[in-house]
């Protein structure tokens, strides 16, 4: 990660006496994606407009690449791509004759439109499609292209507001591999805004519990866990595929230090401790002579820790 590329302080938006964003303060560096993360009516798209220079704010300040999008809304949007929930094409026209329009409305000449477009096509897995008028597109196939058009301009950030409702399974994962794969090779900074918790721990390097317009919470996975689940235990499952010789293997697992509980189902354990034992457990399972088929210390997802957020926030 480099220098931060985006930079919200006290970022505020209200109609009347309604407060849309409250107070935000958002920090994201070069390369890094970032998941915007809440219910609908949350305010994530409220705030992307304002970044984009599109909805005036309140009160507060927004920087992206050092450029404020108030007073010089034209520069950040030369440097920033913004794909939203429904992407805008011209139907009858094919997906190769709308991405080079786009290239001419952003001042490429036409051989250069055209480079880019058959580059980007290829890029994001639409080359055989290419004269295909885009009204029989399908949806996945709507996106991807929505994604070209925004890296036609060869932006530093790309700004992505639900961009995966509609896809189906397989759709949804190469629009996801294709947005890792820009972030990692390329350096692009990217902020994904959704609700849907298990595509935003997939590809973000940190996550933001955006709620009532208010940044609640924020970290990686880990962090996150380690502030909603200070005094869970840790655990450890354990499957092997034969009993030890020489006893019960609950009994040995028990005696390591740190361990709370130790339950056995056949060839199923399961051990809660204090610390983090896991190679300790694997250490006592094959020296006890028990096949040992599987292991895994239970790790919170994000679902866990949404959900734990807004019980304790109740």
């Amino acid at each position: 990660m480099g220098q931060d590329v985006i930079n919200v302080k006290g970022l505020t938006k209200r109609y009347g006496q309604q407060v849309i964003v409250d107070k935000l303060d958002l920090t994201i560096p070069k390369g890094e994606i970032y998941g915007l993360l809440g219910p609908n009516g949350a305010g994530k798209s409220t705030t992307i407009l304002m970044m984009m220079g599109l909805v005036e704010p309140t009160a507060g300040s927004i920087s992206i690449h050092g450029v404020d999008p108030v007073s010089r809304p034209m520069e950040v949007k030369k440097r920033v791509g913004y794909l939203p929930e429904d992407v805008g094409f011209y139907d009858d026209r094919s997906g190769l004759e709308n991405l080079v329009y786009t290239g001419r409305l952003n001042r490429l000449s036409v051989q250069e439109a055209n480079r880019r477009a058959l580059a980007l096509l290829e890029r994001v897995g639409l080359k055989a499609d290419r004269a295909k008028a885009v009204g029989n597109y399908s949806r996945g196939m709507r996106q991807r292209l929505g994604l070209a058009d925004v890296l036609l301009k060869q932006p530093e950030v790309i700004i992505l507001d639900e961009p995966t409702l509609g896809l189906d399974p397989e759709g949804l994962r190469k629009f996801l591999e294709l947005i890792v794969e820009l972030s990692r090779e390329e350096g692009l900074t990217v902020l994904l805004s959704s609700h849907h918790l298990q595509q935003v721990q997939q590809v973000c390097d940190r996550v933001g519990l955006f709620v009532a317009g208010k940044l609640m919470a924020e970290g990686d996975i880990a962090n996150l866990s380690g502030k909603l689940f200070p005094d869970d235990p840790v655990v450890v499952e354990v499957v092997v595929d034969r009993r030890p010789p020489g006893g019960a293997l609950s009994e040995l697992l028990q005696a390591i230090e740190g361990v709370i509980t130790v339950t056995q189902e056949e060839e199923n354990l399961r051990i809660e401790a204090d610390r983090d034992i896991a190679s300790e457990v694997a250490q006592v399972v094959v020296n006890s002579g028990a096949g040992l088929c599987y292991l895994k210390r239970k790790d919170y997802g994000l679902d866990e820790i949404y959900h734990r957020f807004f019980k304790n926030a109740g």
